[in-house]
């Protein structure tokens, strides 16, 4: 059962924080996420986003990275 504080990363608005509960993504984009370093477990911050709402640009284990909406949507996170 999760929590009914989880939501997609992409729902997340600039400065909110959540611990990452389960990535959706299929594929070799799993497979660049997880190799981003967002596992299950991690603390994930949104830091800021694009004049145009794409891409999301987010703070994860001290270094910041830009996730394209579509993958964030994929990244369900519990609001911290």
């Amino acid at each position: 059962m999760e929590s009914v504080n989880t939501k997609a990363l992409s729902g997340l608005q600039t400065g909110e924080q959540g611990q990452v509960v389960r990535i959706t993504a299929k594929g070799p984009v799993r497979r660049r996420i997880l190799e981003m370093g967002i596992t299950p477990g991690t603390e994930i911050r949104v830091t800021g986003t694009a004049p145009l709402g794409d891409p999301l640009k987010v703070s994860v284990k001290g270094y910041h990275l830009s996730l394209r909406k579509k993958e964030a949507a994929c990244i369900f996170v519990e609001v911290v």
